[in-house]
């Protein structure tokens, strides 16, 4: 997910991709290349993790593949992969007798048997927490390091509302993790600021709702009819503010997804309001409006992809239970229907990611173990697959995971999201573009050229890189070599505002295959307007999935 720089910069970007998609078209030989990329058969498998307990909450074992009916949609698919996962170790499926079920004996296990890893993400809001909350939350992660098994692995990302920082890539080294939540404790957080900049709505708000000698009310804009125009531009503020985080979310989900196994999302919220509106007014009654968009529709985009990429969200509520002492606004008293941080509104964002995506809230004290937790709750389950009659159609289908037997519960994902495959490249670039690099990306050296002022305030920038042969596919085509790539840059500013990111196609072609381990040397020119500091850029083979990223900081003239 990108956002517009300036507006001239996404025409100045448009410009700057012709000039190169002109010079890419030079490279292709005299004779009309013939396409290089064949169809490809598609085989896709959507796993669901489930989780079974009775009525007293124990976990269910030694459950079969045809205890279990699955729907898509509404309608019953069959299971075609099916293993259960207890303690960590994955049983072999338990044969069905007297196969009272034909499609039975098919079913293909999801994992063979042996020990079963977790890959879990940890995604640090440094936007919406302060510090001290944080910190507790993190020293806590690190105090819990013990628990990962030896199979498991964990990669820890922050967000400041600018860039998404990578401090650390999946890693299973305890003393390497331990460093990297140093890192995450020493780095600036901004909750602060969100704090004051509720202060500052809840000021203005108590100066407009005071009464003249008379009694009079000096304003009578708050009503409650809808927000008033101080409630709606703080509204609006906020909602982009929760939007920035969620995408940063969703595109840390998007930059990890590559591991095939049980992923699971730590996220470490600083407060987002499940509606906005009711955050602000506290608990006074807020009549349904189009204001602000709240609820589901702010947070679908992070179950969904949640969903595609078969994470479990274990949302974690950094700031705890929250009382007027322990605000750092307490020292003000609350105006009527100010109430201090509406913790049903920030919770019931919590419990929507979790039960969306099959987690659990970790909530108040639970805070402080929620690695230890998550750790445990997901070392037992059964795993289902089921391969979709559909081919990518960028829908979303709701999911529901039953049992047979009376008296359990069944706990699992709510939907998925059937991603096209041009979808789904772009999502995984546009990550690598966001995050600066891209878990198994190949390295790609850049060099940048001094800056030289154009006109309307833009500037072109020289740039040469190195793109990897290892990268790339490479095919005979008529007596030569050829290479289809796709070639991205985006710009940043130090507010994490980025440029478009459109496509270049590029096509190389040699009169000798080039040799592994080498690179070949490309030269262009981008232009930019703005305070772009930062340029990254992302290299693509359609045809093997690779990817090779660089990036750079860059002074403006």
């Amino acid at each position: 997910m990108t956002r517009r720089l300036f507006p001239p910069a996404a025409a100045a970007c448009a410009a700057f991709f012709a000039l190169c998609l002109a010079a890419a078209a030079q490279q292709k030989p005299a004779a009309e290349a013939p396409p290089v990329f064949g169809e490809e058969v598609d085989v896709r498998v959507v796993n669901l993790e489930v989780v079974v307990t009775d009525r007293q909450g124990n976990r269910v074992p030694d459950l079969k593949p045809g205890d279990f009916v699955l729907r898509v949609d509404g309608k019953d698919v069959p299971i075609d992969y099916f293993s259960e996962v207890r303690e960590g170790r994955s049983v072999a499926a338990p044969a069905v007798e007297g196969q009272a079920e034909p499609e039975a004996g098919e079913v293909q296990s999801v994992a063979p048997a042996g020990a079963v890893g977790t890959y879990y993400l940890v995604f640090v809001d440094d936007y919406f927490t302060i510090a001290n909350q944080r910190n507790v939350v993190l020293a806590a992660f690190k105090a819990d390091l013990a628990r990962l098994g030896p199979e498991d692995r964990m990669a820890i990302v922050a967000y400041d509302g600018g860039r998404l920082a990578m401090i650390s890539n999946w890693s299973s080294s305890r003393s390497d993790l331990e460093r990297a939540f140093d890192q995450a404790m020493a780095r600036s957080s901004h909750g602060l600021e969100r704090l004051v900049e509720r202060r500052s709505l809840r000021n203005d708000e108590g100066f407009a709702g005071t009464r003249a000698a008379d009694g009079r009310v000096l304003d009578l804009a708050v009503t409650n009819i809808g927000l008033n125009d101080r409630e709606r531009a703080y509204g609006t503020t906020l909602y982009r503010q929760v939007q920035g985080a969620i995408g940063a979310a969703v595109s840390a989900m998007r930059g990890f997804a590559a591991p095939q196994g049980r992923k699971v999302m730590l996220l470490l919220s600083g407060g987002w309001p499940f509606s906005i509106a009711s955050f602000i007014r506290g608990g006074e009654a807020v009549p349904l409006s189009q204001d602000l968009a709240d609820g589901d529709r702010s947070f679908r985009e992070l179950t969904s992809t949640a969903n595609l990429l078969g994470y479990t969200v274990y949302p974690v509520d950094v700031p705890g239970s929250q009382t007027l002492a322990a605000d750092a606004e307490a020292s003000e008293p609350a105006r009527s229907g100010f109430g201090n941080i509406p913790e049903q509104e920030v919770e019931g964002t919590l419990y929507f990611l979790a039960r969306e995506t099959g987690g659990k809230p970790m909530l108040n004290s639970n805070r402080t173990s929620a690695l230890a937790n998550a750790g445990a709750d997901t070392r037992s389950y059964y795993w289902l697959g089921f391969s979709p009659s559909w081919q990518r159609n960028d829908q979303r289908h709701a999911v529901k995971v039953e049992v047979r037997r009376p008296g359990l519960e069944v706990r699992s994902r709510a939907s998925f999201l059937d991603l096209s495959r041009k979808a789904e490249v772009s999502m995984k670039l546009e990550s690598a573009l966001l995050i600066g690099s891209f878990p198994g990306a190949l390295p790609m050296e850049m060099k940048l050229g001094t800056p030289v002022r154009s006109k309307r305030g833009r500037f072109e920038v020289p740039v040469t890189l190195a793109l990897p042969v290892d990268v790339m596919t490479v095919v005979p085509v008529d007596g030569k070599y050829a290479a289809q790539l796709e070639l991205r840059f985006a710009a940043s500013d130090a507010d994490g505002n980025g440029s478009e990111i459109p496509v270049l196609p590029l096509n190389l072609t040699s009169a000798k295959p080039p040799t592994p381990g080498r690179f070949v040397r490309y030269e262009t020119k981008f232009t930019l307007q703005g305070k772009a500091n930062h340029v990254v850029v992302a290299v693509y083979d359609p045809l093997s999935g690779k990817i090779a990223t660089a990036e750079s900081d860059l002074v403006a003239p």
